[in-house]
């Protein structure tokens, strides 16, 4: 531990102290440059999207789910097509037009009709009502035969009903009126109105089982909408006349009421209704507001004056130095100072002639406090007498606008009365002119529907359609097993496998750790026969050949969320480069919630934070583990601005003066999303590993971290797969059953010796690799 100290001192004197910024990034980078990925990575596109070969995917997952939907659909859809009564179909075509020729255009009550669209709404909406259907079924009587009620769908209800003998023939007949209610029913139920696009033609189908009353309600159906369209017109006439008698004895009566009111106030109020209008009053106000302006300004500017000449202390005032006196006072006295000051060389303030110039001074002073005193008290006397005529003003314009408000009240109510009585002389005038036109014209005019084609008999059944619905079947069969696939797979957005982890992050899988049971990692990372640890070793194996120079020197383990696995695999692959002879420095960057210091059994008082706020220097804080070539940086104490920490040059320098000591540095870093401490800790290394835990972390949290690390340009070199379930590993059961389970039963020399071996090769790949870079 000392030599470690005193070769960190050394390095650290040799360059100078902390190297500069520029000096301490491992590998240079181009600041403006895209940060490129290793491996498929680089090939990975940057819109995380479902492509061709997921879909397949999908398809061949949920194969079985989409072969039993589409099956049953097929199924449902054949069974349901051929229970289905036989239907027969009769058309009828009308005609309809907007407009009719009117005898008297001007005695039509009816609506006149907006745009065509509009108009042709309205016709197919009231051919969809059941006023239509209701007269179709009381013309031809359908209440009455039995069999246009009988079902024409297979119903299992209905089925066991029959079989078990219920509703027999002793069920009471319903009443008249709801047998042609239900008749009307069925006829909506059968019909169709189809509009011709583009023209003023529509079809009217009805389906039946009996051709020739298909063909009767069709032809009943365009014959119950030409005579409902001559009833409404009629109607229309007589409704209007009954409706304008009614208005124009209402109104007659209001109309006397609002005259005998408007008279009565007129007299009331001593109002002469004459054309020509004389708002003296209003004249007068108006006048007296803008007196009342300017007696205001000139008040304020008296008021001005006197308040500063009232608080002036000496004679600076333009109204002072215009005042012909006060002008005269001041010239004598400063000829009398200068007179005084000159003699002043020569005789002494008490002489004879000095005293005389003295009190000619002391005079004059006198004179023009006076005038200023007078002055004064003139200014005064102008401001008070604007203030009293501003006062005066305010008294008037108060009665006169009590004046002219009165004046506008009365007025306002008697224009009210009067425009009542002009309004009801209006309308009395024009119902009255409307029923004289309605009374004469009576609404005559030529009916606006007509039947183009006749309904004709059915010669075959149009419906059911065995291969049609089978075709639907299959479509929505489909569509809805593949959405429902689609659904699944949505929902199911856990990473499980690598190919799902190198498909959401683009990155390639450098290493596969497999799941342990709670508990036990400890005691798997003690065995090196273990599945986790050969796991290890095949990743560290793989970190030698991520990059081109090799194993990179600053490494940083990250992850999306807490408890993947992040801390394990840091410190597994620190203890493995120091077992196989390389000086490792592993520093635990988590600064928010610090965990390897307790893995490692070590002290957490002092640590990184303390070197990042200045405290101490890196060798104060390096402790010494139980690998004779691993040293330990903690966290340190718990800083309330680990980001800030983070962002500071110091960082830079710890890692630029490691390299001198060290030949590798392993980062542990808190988790990516939520904290801006990862993306400055990958930012200053040279590669970050991405930890993914298998089943533990969704696919939008994985794709926001790898976006997060790739803008603040980390080099991503690959993930790590942690908590691999090889039972349910999508094929890589085999593999881990086959590396594992070989040779166990060789004994623990053996494996001891297998290991020590692996160890030499690794440790003779690292000094190639190094003399090579």
């Amino acid at each position: 531990m000392n030599q470690q100290r005193s070769a960190a001192e050394d390095g650290n004197a040799a360059s100078g102290g902390l190297v500069p910024f520029a000096q301490s990034l491992p590998v240079a980078r181009d600041p403006y440059a895209v940060p490129v990925p290793y491996g498929d990575a680089a090939d990975a596109p940057l819109v995380f999207g479902l492509t061709l070969h997921d879909y397949l995917r999908i398809l061949i997952k949920r194969r079985w789910l989409i072969v039993s939907i589409v099956g049953a659909a097929i199924v449902f859809g054949t069974v349901s097509t051929l229970m289905k009564t036989p239907l027969y179909t009769s058309t009828v075509r009308l005609q309809i037009d907007p407009n009719t020729a009117k005898i008297v255009q001007a005695g039509d009550v009816t609506p006149v009709e907006g745009p065509y669209g509009d108009f042709m709404r309205t016709q197919i909406e009231l051919l969809n009502g059941p006023s239509i259907a209701q007269r179709v079924a009381s013309s031809l009587k359908l209440a009455d035969d039995q069999s246009f009620f009988a079902p024409r769908d297979f119903s299992i209800r209905r089925a066991l009903v029959r079989l078990l003998g219920f509703g027999g023939s002793h069920r009471q007949a319903p009443p008249r009126a709801a047998r042609e209610s239900a008749a009307a029913g069925v006829v909506l139920g059968n019909r169709v109105v189809r509009p011709v696009l583009g023209s003023r033609l529509v079809n009217i189908d009805y389906s039946d089982p009996n051709p020739a009353r298909a063909q009767r309600i069709a032809a009943a159906y365009a014959d119950a909408f030409i005579a409902s369209n001559l009833d409404k017109r009629f109607q229309a006439n007589s409704y209007a006349k009954v409706f304008l008698e009614e208005q124009l004895k209402t109104l007659k009566l209001r109309l006397e009421q609002s005259q005998k009111t408007l008279l009565d106030f007129a007299q009331k109020e001593e109002i002469v209704d004459t054309d020509n209008k004389a708002p003296i009053a209003e004249n007068n106000l108006a006048s007296a507001n803008a007196a009342l302006s300017t007696l205001i300004s000139e008040r304020i500017k008296n008021e001005q004056l006197w308040k500063q000449l009232d608080a002036a202390t000496a004679i600076n005032l333009p109204q002072l130095l215009s005042n012909a006196t006060i002008e005269a006072l001041r010239t004598k006295r400063n000829a009398l100072e200068a007179d005084y000051q000159e003699k002043l060389e020569t005789f002494k303030p008490s002489y004879p002639a000095m005293l005389q110039i003295s009190n000619q001074i002391a005079e004059i002073d006198r004179q023009l406090a006076a005038e200023l005193k007078t002055l004064k008290a003139s200014y005064k006397a102008a401001y008070e007498s604007s203030l009293q005529e501003e006062q005066e003003m305010r008294r008037r314009i108060e009665t006169l606008k009590a004046d002219v408000l009165d004046l506008q009240k009365r007025s306002i109510q008697y224009n009210i009365l009067k425009r009542e009585v002009d309004t009801n002389q209006t309308l009395y005038d024009g119902l009255l002119q409307r029923y004289k036109e309605v009374d004469v014209a009576g609404g005559v005019g030529a009916n606006n529907v007509f039947i183009v084609d006749k309904a004709t008999l059915p010669g075959a059944p149009s419906s059911p359609n065995l291969s049609r619905a089978l075709l639907v079947s299959v479509v929505f069969g489909l569509g809805f097993a593949l959405a429902l696939a689609l659904l699944l797979e949505h929902l199911d957005d856990t990473v499980r496998s690598p190919e799902d982890a190198e498909r959401i992050s683009g990155l390639v899988t450098l290493g596969i750790i497999p799941k342990v049971a709670a508990g036990a990692t400890d005691d798997e990372l003690a065995n090196p026969r273990s599945h986790t640890s050969e796991a290890y070793r095949s990743l560290c194996t793989a970190l030698q050949l991520a990059t081109e120079s090799g194993l990179p020197k600053t490494l940083l383990v990250s992850s999306a969320g807490p408890g993947e696995g992040k801390s394990t695999t840091a410190l597994t692959v620190a203890r493995h480069f120091a077992n196989v002879g390389l000086k490792v420095l592993l520093v635990d960057a988590d600064m928010r919630k610090p965990t390897l210091h307790l893995k490692l059994g070590l002290d957490n008082s002092t640590g990184l934070s303390n070197y990042l706020t200045g405290a101490c220097e890196p060798p104060e804080v390096l402790q010494q583990t139980d690998a004779p070539n691993l040293a330990f940086m903690a966290s340190g104490p718990i800083p309330p601005n680990a980001a800030d920490l983070l962002g500071t040059s110091r960082l830079l320098s710890l890692l630029s003066v490691g390299l001198e000591v060290f030949d590798l540095i392993v980062v542990d870093s808190p988790p990516v999303m939520g904290l801006a401490d990862a993306p400055l800790l990958a930012s200053a290394v040279a590669a970050t590993i991405f930890i993914v835990g298998a089943g533990q972390v969704r696919t939008k949290l994985i794709r926001a971290a790898v976006r997060r690390l790739q803008v603040s340009r980390a080099t991503l070199i690959g993930t790590v797969i942690t908590r691999f379930d090889v039972h349910h590993g999508y094929g890589y059961g085999y593999g881990y059953g086959y590396g594992y389970g070989y040779g166990q039963g060789y004994g623990q020399d053996d494996a001891a010796v297998s290991v020590a071996v692996a160890d030499q090769g690794r440790r003779e790949q690292l000094t190639n690799s190094q003399a090579s870079g």
